[in-house]
């Protein structure tokens, strides 16, 4: 069964509940709704669980540029003392303490950046297969709608 026939199923299951007098609510039979809801995540497109997937992968990318980068930084503090010790090229090595500090900060956040527009621009064509998916569920029930009249 694919997606729109276990919406389907499930809003036939909700319509024939019977309706509790003076209040609105429908009894239905719980068992049904969720095997009904168990099959639909069964056959959720791939895309939709590859968005799960996007969104921890990003959240790693970005654990391992903060660890790089302050690991770049601990290397160059560490040279940079090393470097102050030798007073005759004390100078250079603030120079090159500073340059190494920058690289690194430009580097950690250029990865950062550019995971965020990866992760941003898949969950965007995620976002854009539901909209369309979801803009068909609409018309589908518009359409089963206008069949009731």
């Amino acid at each position: 069964m694919t997606i729109l026939d276990l919406l389907d199923a499930l809003e036939d299951e909700l319509e024939s509940g019977n309706t509790m007098p003076f209040t609105g609510k429908v009894l239905i039979d719980r068992d049904v709704c969720l095997d009904i809801i168990r099959d639909i995540r069964l056959n959720l497109p791939d895309e939709i669980k590859q968005s799960e997937w996007i969104k921890s992968e990003k959240q790693r990318i970005l654990m391992d540029a903060q660890r790089e980068a302050e690991l770049m930084l601990k290397e160059a503090e560490q040279h940079m003392k090393s470097l102050i010790e030798e007073n005759e090229i004390t100078q250079q090595a603030y120079q090159q303490s500073r340059e190494i500090i920058e690289n690194a900060q430009n580097t950690a956040k250029e990865i950062r950046l550019g995971a965020r527009d990866y992760a941003d621009a898949l969950l965007g064509e995620v976002e854009g297969y539901i909209q369309k998916q979801l803009d068909i569920l609409i018309e589908n029930r518009n359409q089963l709608k206008s069949m009731k009249k």
